[in-house]
């Protein structure tokens, strides 16, 4: 019944006897010391509300459909919150008798078996989390005619565990709505502007009343107009998303079996002076309140208030009918490479505090645009920062999104104490007019006269740390400057103090030229070192910029210059959102 993981079936074989170590640990712990939370657990059945069958055909085989029945637990604790025991669902099949055939996949649900109007599935563990709990595949039933309906319910029981029973419906026939195509041209340079005549058919056994029109057009695009009977939402721009605009428009009419619609007016589709790499998705399925609650998702929308989307028929009479009821045609969508660039600019900060002192600074780097951008289909990070901390300093506080690595670049286990450097990656997203604040706080170990780090932000990628989309790389370095020249001791802050401005800030000595060395720092005073790997990444960069001459405050003696040509790490991570 449940997916064939490796987690899946070593929890499965090993149901008896994680059962026999809870009660062993229990009376080792005695009685103060229950197997499970005194709260009983409540898990969630769910799956589709309806479910539309192909109709019985007059030969050959019935074709069939899968109704996907999921299992919730709503506990947030990924370690401990799972249930480690045995529980059974059950299916209530009476109110679809005459209506629909129903069976298992017996290779995905080796422990569920169907009696008469009666399923059982046994199966062991729920994990914290949505996850699949069976799937049923069902077909019309012979001597079943279109339009024929019923229900399916779903009950689950285990021993110290509640279930929230769930109620699926199967009709027979069905509209069956496929979203043709469009031929959009797909490179693109901002402002340009084109056509997107929606077209779509009904390829089911019953006409649909009335049709849900769905549009998502990421931050780069736009369709200026703003239809009545549509109802639009733009994405928070504080969550890490593509800042896309969403369109639901509800198309009023009877659109027919077999035949094929189009809007009355096409839409016009643009490239905006934000576009870089963009989406534009487009849905069509039947109208309902609960479909648009569903595409609404808890997200506020504001009504357009221009003219009335239509769609007209867009040939003459009825197509050749078809019994695919496919719910996987309904959308199409198309992905735009626009000619632009964005500009990062780093920014460091200078920061001042005797030795002893606990100082605060405040680096990153900002998007100037135009563009914005996003890795919409790969989802991988767009940028790093690379931080090299300044000489005598040592990091007491860094943001949870940056990693520790060795004065080398390579992979640190320890992530706790002060590193050397610190690599801290962008989300999937950078829009214009955003970018990545990093807050540090440092300790000053040794007061020098200069010292500083470099702020760098480059690509994920360290044998290609150059942002092929920046065409200003110069101004992708700052400097974090620790009691710069003409600074004292004496004006840091203690006990965290805000001690900088946040501004971009100049190194002690000429900015380095980042076409010089393929690292993007400059390679006039430093020698190369190969640097190590983690995970997809790794090899060797160039050198890093002089940092200038420092001084021991107080003693006159000159210090060594920091040390040179450390490699840059970074660890190429693909994950669905963070705040950028």
């Amino acid at each position: 019944m449940t997916r064939s993981t490796p987690r899946t079936v070593l929890h499965r074989a090993a149901g008896s006897f994680a059962a026999a170590g809870l009660l062993a640990a229990a009376s080792l712990a005695g009685a103060a010391a229950p197997v499970q939370a005194a709260d009983t657990p409540v898990f969630t059945l769910g799956g589709p509300a309806e479910t539309a069958l192909h109709p019985y055909p007059e030969n050959g085989r019935p074709k069939s459909s899968t109704v996907g029945i999921s299992l919730n637990n709503p506990s947030e604790d990924e370690e401990n919150g799972g249930f480690g025991g045995d529980f059974t669902l059950t299916f209530d099949l009476s109110g679809v008798a005459g209506v629909a055939d129903v069976k298992f996949d017996g290779e995905a649900n080796p422990d569920c078996k169907v009696t008469g109007t009666k399923a059982v599935c046994e199966d062991w563990g729920i994990w914290p989390g949505l996850q699949g709990a069976a799937d049923l595949v069902v077909t019309a039933a012979d001597g079943s005619e279109s339009g024929d309906t019923g229900t399916i319910t779903v009950t689950g029981q285990a021993d110290g565990a509640t279930f929230t029973p769930f109620t699926t419906r199967l009709t027979v026939g069905g509209p069956d709505l496929v979203m043709e195509r469009l031929p959009l041209r797909t490179e693109l340079t901002p402002g340009e502007k084109q056509q997107a005549p929606i077209t779509f058919a009904n390829r089911g056994t019953r006409d649909a009343d009335g049709v849900l029109l769905t549009l998502r057009y990421s931050r780069g695009l736009d369709i200026p107009q703003r239809y009545s009977n549509c109802e639009y939402t733009v994405d928070d721009p504080d969550q890490p998303d593509f800042g896309s605009t969403t369109a639901l428009c509800s198309v009023e009419g009877a659109f027919e079996a077999g035949a094929t619609y189009t809007l009355a007016t096409p839409l016009t589709l643009e490239a905006t002076e934000r576009a870089y790499y963009d989406t534009f998705l487009y849905r069509i399925q039947e109208n309902s309140a609960a479909q648009r609650a569903s595409q609404r998702a808890g997200a506020l929308f504001e009504r357009g208030t221009g003219g009335v989307l239509k769609a007209v028929p867009a040939t003459k009479g009825a197509a050749a009918r078809s019994t695919d009821l496919n719910p996987y045609d309904n959308q199409q969508d198309a992905d735009f490479r626009t000619e632009n660039t964005a500009d990062f600019v780093a920014y460091g900060d200078q920061v001042a505090g005797p030795e002893g002192a606990t100082v605060k600074a405040d680096i990153g780097f900002r998007n100037e645009g135009p563009a914005w951008i996003g890795h919409i289909r790969s989802g991988e990070d767009v940028a790093t920062v690379d931080f090299t901390v300044p000489q005598g300093a040592s990091v007491t506080s860094k943001p949870e999104r940056c990693r520790a690595v060795t004065a080398d670049g390579k992979y640190r286990e320890d992530q706790t104490s002060p590193a050397p450097r610190y690599v801290c990656n962008t989300s999937m997203t950078v829009r214009d007019g955003s970018g990545l604040d990093l807050p540090f706080e440092l300790r000053v170990d040794k007061a020098m006269v200069g010292a500083s780090g470099a702020v760098t932000v480059r690509n994920t990628w360290l044998q290609n740390p150059a942002l092929p989309f920046d065409p200003k790389p110069a101004n992708n370095t700052a400097f974090l400057v620790l009691n710069g020249e003409g600074g004292s001791g004496s004006g840091g802050t203690t006990g965290g103090g805000d001690g900088g401005s946040g501004e971009p800030s100049t190194p002690p000595t000429s900015a380095p030229d980042p076409e010089k060395s393929p690292s993007g720092y400059s390679g006039s005073s430093a020698s190369t070192t190969s640097g190590g790997s983690a995970g997809t990444t790794g090899g060797s960069g160039g050198g890093l910029a002089s940092t200038g001459s420092i001084a021991l405050i107080g003693s006159g003696t000159a210090a060594a210059a920091l040390a040179a040509g450390l490699v840059l790490f970074t660890a190429a991570r693909r994950r669905a959102a963070r705040h950028a």
